[in-house]
């Protein structure tokens, strides 16, 4: 068997001492990164897109996630619900959170 196969022979025992305090610091480091680049930018997008959402009043052009381009009629708070004319005559009532951005005044016009 040893044609193919060669002896392998024990090493020295070493003492790994110390392993412990490099898996915390590992740890922290782990978590600062996930903290600041996956967190934290996502919390502050959820704010601002929470402070848009109490912010919407009557007449403000908005667009929805589905690129529905309109100007908000009526706005319900405690149904959470908003109701978008289209065009002169075409309203659909949308949920608040699927307002994406409130768009500058006269860009309904430009479209």
């Amino acid at each position: 068997m040893s044609l193919f196969i060669s002896t392998a022979h024990a090493a020295g025992a070493t003492d790994i001492a110390g392993g412990g305090m490099e898996m915390i610091i590992m740890l922290a480091v782990f978590g600062l990164v996930f903290f600041f680049m996956i967190y934290r930018p996502q919390a502050k997008r959820v704010k601002e897109h929470k402070g848009l959402m109490s912010a919407l009043t009557k007449g403000d052009e908005v667009l929805t996630q589905g690129g529905i381009v309109g100007k908000i009629v009526k706005v319900s708070d405690e149904k959470d619900f908003v109701v978008v004319s289209i065009s002169e005559g075409t309203e659909v009532t949308v949920q608040k959170g699927a307002i994406n951005a409130v768009l500058p005044k006269g860009t309904m016009k430009s479209l």
